[in-house]
């Protein structure tokens, strides 16, 4: 036949289930060491406030940079002003030397006739008449460039009592600083009749003495390209006052170096 088996230990109080009071779950804490746990909080809520300082450190650091951006732009755009004024500045400069030095080459240039001509009085043979001067326009070299001596030449022509008169002429206007020693040469050189006394008359009645025949020269040279400013000895020797004293003021302001 069927038996039962039946457990009556399940039954006693020890083996009952307290049931929880008011219905709720029972809380089972942690127990033994809780510092992972008090680490794990303050790391959760450290972590957000630091995050949260960060981010407003770099705010206030974003906001002061930008300041400073704005500080280097408008300093930027000053200088750049300044900077294209002082360019402007320069430029004029520039060109207000180069319209001096310009100037000075001009005026350094600058051969009074007064001079030359007392040099030629220095330098003339007793024994050679000087019946005219012409100055020689400046030769001009290639298309668009300056002309080779802008001086220009003299050109010379009188009569000599002899070739050889000519000749120490010649070689005086050689040593004149005033004109080129190389550029001195004679062109023409011919015997003609001396002419006749201005005033006097020949007698009809008496026999007629022909004179004895003169040279009839022309020397032609070229201006010196010499400064004036490295001639003032000369020129004060000249008796040309005016033009050394302009020199030297100029020398004195730095124009024209010593």
């Amino acid at each position: 036949m069927y038996s039962l088996d039946v457990n009556f230990l399940k039954d006693r109080p020890a083996y009952q289930k307290k049931p929880d009071r008011k219905g709720g779950i029972a809380l089972k804490f942690p127990t033994g060491n809780l510092t992972p746990v008090y680490v794990g909080v303050g790391l959760g809520i450290g972590l957000p406030v630091l995050l949260g300082v960060g981010w407003w450190f770099l705010q206030g650091k974003i906001v002061e940079l930008e300041g400073t951006i704005a500080q280097l732009n408008q300093e930027s755009t000053r200088l750049d002003t300044e900077i294209g004024n002082l360019n402007k500045i320069k430029a004029e400069t520039i060109a207000i030397k180069g319209e001096t030095q310009a100037l000075v080459t001009v005026f350094d240039q600058i051969r009074p006739w007064s001079a030359m001509l007392q040099d030629l009085r220095d330098r003339i043979p007793a024994a050679v008449q000087i019946e005219n001067i012409k100055q020689i326009p400046p030769v001009a070299a290639a298309a668009g460039q300056p002309p080779n001596n802008p001086a220009g030449g003299l050109e010379i022509s009188g009569l000599a009592r002899s070739f050889n008169d000519v000749n120490d002429f010649l070689l005086s206007l050689q040593q004149s600083r005033f004109l080129k020693s190389t550029e001195s040469r004679i062109l023409t050189a011919t015997l003609v009749d001396a002419p006749l006394i201005p005033g006097v008359d020949q007698p009809t009645n008496a026999v007629i003495i022909k004179p004895p025949q003169v040279v009839k020269y022309t020397i032609q040279s070229s201006m010196s390209d010499v400064p004036a400013s490295e001639l003032i000895r000369e020129l004060e020797k000249k008796g040309t006052v005016g033009l050394v004293t302009r020199i030297r003021n100029m020398q004195q302001t730095g124009v024209i170096l010593k």
